[in-house]
């Protein structure tokens, strides 16, 4: 597993978001609606766009003001956006957002957050991150939502890059599913006599004991 902090490449998506903004700001002189970015970018929910809008603040692309309708503003062109931080395509990996995992004491998993990720939500990370001989078309990633994972650098809003693991080794960092409580948790992982220690990386957090692995 890998974590990392929301990169500074832009998607597909994100560049036809900029590209809807800056066609409206050039042709009509104001910003689109939410429908209307749904209709130009040809996604089809609006929670979607809202999704990624929230990205695109976050990188600094553009300014939202909630208060006001159409209250989207776009901070540079796309061009500029694009340039200096595009690595090229053979130096990219695009891995598919699945979901959300919980840093924090584990939870069910809300059903409505996965309407948030499509086919097309993807991270890019540089293939010089991944660890040599990686099985790339096994790799998917998750949004973390919690902070019981901060002292290991991994803080509410990251994405962490996973793949499925038949054996886990003491101290690795897990995404578990607990199928006795159809809930899932981000911890290290430690396995203790009989059972298992999922162990945060949060000082004020407790670990989560396991007494039957075979639920994990």
């Amino acid at each position: 597993m890998m974590a990392r902090k929301r990169s500074k490449v832009l998607t597909e998506r994100q560049k036809r978001i900029l590209q809807v903004l800056e066609d409206f700001q050039n042709k009509l002189g104001y910003p689109p609606s939410i429908r209307e970015i749904c209709d130009q970018a040809k996604i089809s929910s609006t929670s979607v766009v809202n999704y990624y809008l929230d990205q695109l603040e976050q990188m600094g692309h553009i300014k939202r003001d909630s208060r006001i309708s159409r209250g989207i503003r776009l901070l540079k062109p796309l061009s500029e956006a694009v340039q200096g931080v595009q690595k090229s395509v053979s130096e990219m990996l695009r891995i598919p957002i699945v979901g959300r995992i919980v840093a924090s004491a584990p939870v069910p998993v809300p059903q409505s957050d996965f309407s948030y990720y499509d086919s097309e939500s993807m991270v890019e990370v540089a293939s010089s991150l991944l660890p040599p001989r990686e099985k790339t078309n096994e790799l998917f990633a998750l949004e973390v939502q919690g902070d019981s994972m901060i002292d290991a650098m991994v803080y509410d809003g990251d994405i962490v890059i996973v793949k499925p693991a038949k054996e886990v080794r003491n101290g690795e960092m897990v995404a578990v599913w607990l199928t006795d409580r159809d809930e899932t948790t981000l911890k290290y992982f430690y396995k203790e006599n009989e059972g298992v220690r999922l162990q945060p990386a949060n000082p004020t957090m407790k670990p989560i004991y396991i007494d039957n692995p075979a639920a994990v």
